[in-house]
């Protein structure tokens, strides 16, 4: 479980609220013990996050704690685009490595 304290980054996903059918990243400010809730559920104060890091929003969320998700890793490249075809290497074939032929005789 994620240590609920000022400044944490979480990802929130359907599992830990069923509104939230697409996961969002959200900063917490504070939990908010004042108001009743069911058990293993409270109300969270935040902002959030966009891909770049950006507060978008403010926003009081009611989860299920336990359930919240260390944020994903962010890439920093796309992920390479896979193709049909080969591509040939740049480089030179190293000195005895060349294919040798499989017909037979």
């Amino acid at each position: 479980m994620i240590a609920l304290r000022a400044g944490v980054l979480v990802q929130v996903t359907r599992t830990a609220s069923p509104q939230f059918v697409r996961p969002i990243l959200f900063r917490l400010i504070r939990v908010r013990t004042e108001w009743i809730t069911y058990d293993g559920w409270a109300w969270l104060d935040g902002y959030q996050i966009d891909a770049k890091g950006d507060a978008v929003a403010r926003r009081s969320i009611y989860v299920q704690p336990a359930e919240l998700q260390p944020p994903s890793p962010v890439q920093s490249h796309p992920a390479p685009v896979r193709t049909s075809r080969t591509v040939p290497s740049p480089r030179p074939a190293a000195v005895g490595c060349e294919k040798e032929s499989t017909t037979a005789v």
